[in-house]
């Protein structure tokens, strides 16, 4: 038996992949973009990839095909496919056939925390003796890959609201069937797909729909979205973080370390690696949902003390000549502020200079170029990377930040204006949800050479 994923080194597809080479099953895949930690983590497992969609990288082989929704109509391969009747289906609709089925599934939505909460909450799990499988959107630390199947009956999965393929326009959560199911927040994202936030809170609506009256809903109960949504009808129980049944005090203002409450009991306290509100709440729906499946509150606090982060999520990929250089997939506004305002928090006065790559769907269309100067007025330096093909103004956003932001359109110009302000004690935050030109590593590479020098 072997299946070829097409759009393999996508987040989602890229961990259907590790599942199906787990279970023992053939895995050969192709994309036209490929770069890391998905490339890298697939190239370990000895998946080949063929690079670009064309009908003849379809092995003979392959009893399966699973098609990643990057495909369109159109597509030389996608219409080969239907051309000759092969056999395909979404990765959501192959996960839940061979994977979710006979599982007790635990589901992170939400628009912004999905991947860090849903690492949270694996890591809980398996630090209790569970030995849960995952899926992630994202490369947790403390497992080192984006998906294994596991040995218990539970089973994490990071639940994206995005549609499933081509042929089939739900979100790819709807195939999931959660028994426990965390909702982060709601914002209005992915304007490619949708035309406002009423028709994303019907899709939220319909997973609710699928969460069964002994299951457990965890949503945040600061978030008037996702209150909206549940008033649109719910026959789960329900448990409130950030804003009800599950707070937090702060014992140290960057969230570093925080008391849980209970119904307003005290649980115990978290001391961790990690920082801002965003991951205090983060922290309060993961241990939540694992003291739903019967992990002591305690226990899940002791968890998070050893927890080690998400690559590519407020990732710290080197310190070099005392400058910090931070790796972050931001792709939304509210995102964006609340990591430089974790980061802020964390570092006190010392400068902090942003590094944006606009490249979501939703900010490349425009959508969010106006909340982007707000989100950015924390960050005393501000880089824009505006790429040809990119349709809004960053300009714009500039011109609104005053004299602190600029606009650049070469990356290795960029680097080079770096160099020639960086001083010791800066913080140097690298935004985007793609490669952005490499420049992480070339960043790093001439402040290794200047250090050398």
């Amino acid at each position: 038996m072997g299946i070829h994923i097409l759009g393999i080194c996508g987040t989602f597809m890229g961990g259907v992949a590790l599942l199906a080479r787990e279970k023992g099953i053939t895995v050969t895949g192709s994309d036209a973009n490929v770069y890391p930690p998905m490339s890298t983590l697939l190239a370990e497992q000895g998946v080949a990839i063929t690079l670009g969609y064309q009908p003849e990288s379809l092995p003979e082989a392959a009893t399966d095909i699973v098609v990643g929704n990057v495909m369109r109509r159109g597509l030389d391969v996608v219409e080969h496919v239907l051309a000759n009747n092969l056999p395909y289906q979404s990765g959501p609709q192959w996960l839940y056939e061979h994977v979710l089925r006979e599982r007790w599934v635990l589901a992170v939505a939400g628009t912004h925390g999905k991947t860090t909460t849903a690492s949270m909450l694996a890591w809980i799990l398996d630090y209790a003796g569970l030995q849960p499988g995952f899926l992630i959107g994202g490369v947790p630390e403390n497992f080192g890959l984006s998906a294994r199947l596991g040995a218990g009956p539970f089973f994490v999965i990071e639940a994206d609201e995005y549609d499933t393929a081509f042929f089939d326009k739900r979100s790819k959560f709807v195939h999931y069937h959660p028994r426990t199911l965390i909702l982060n927040n709601l914002e209005y994202d992915h304007a490619d797909i949708f035309p406002d936030l009423a028709a994303i809170q019907t899709q939220f609506h319909h997973l609710m729909r699928m969460v069964p009256g002994n299951g457990l809903a965890i949503a945040n109960g600061a978030d008037a979205n996702v209150e909206a949504m549940l008033s649109m009808g719910c026959w789960t129980p329900v448990e409130r973080f950030a804003k009800g049944t599950w707070e937090a005090t702060y014992l140290q203002a960057d969230g570093s370390e925080f008391q849980v409450l209970l119904a307003g009991q005290g649980q115990g306290v978290v001391a961790w690696d990690c920082w801002g509100e965003h991951n205090v709440n983060n922290a309060l729906a993961a241990i939540a949902a694992a003291r739903h499946v019967g992990v002591p509150v305690q226990h899940a606090i002791d968890a998070l003390a050893s927890f080690k982060g998400v690559k590519r999520r407020m990732q710290l990929r080197a310190q070099v000549r005392g400058v910090c250089v931070y790796d972050d997939f931001a792709h939304h506004p509210t995102a964006i502020a609340t990591t430089l305002a974790g980061l802020r928090a964390n570092v006190g006065h010392k400068r902090i200079i942003a590094l944006l790559e606009p490249r979501s769907n939703t900010m490349r269309m425009g959508e969010h170029t106006a909340q982007l100067a707000d989100s950015l007025r924390c960050a005393d330096q501000v880089y824009l990377f505006q790429p040809p093909e990119l349709s809004c103004d960053l300009g714009r956003v500039a011109r609104t930040l005053g004299n602190k932001a600029r606009v650049e359109t070469n990356i290795d110009r960029l680097v080079a204006a770096l160099l020639g302000m960086l001083v010791p004690g800066d913080h140097v935050l690298i935004m985007s949800n793609g490669g952005f030109g490499g420049i992480h590593e070339k960043l790093i590479a001439q402040l290794s050479a200047k250090d050398s020098a």
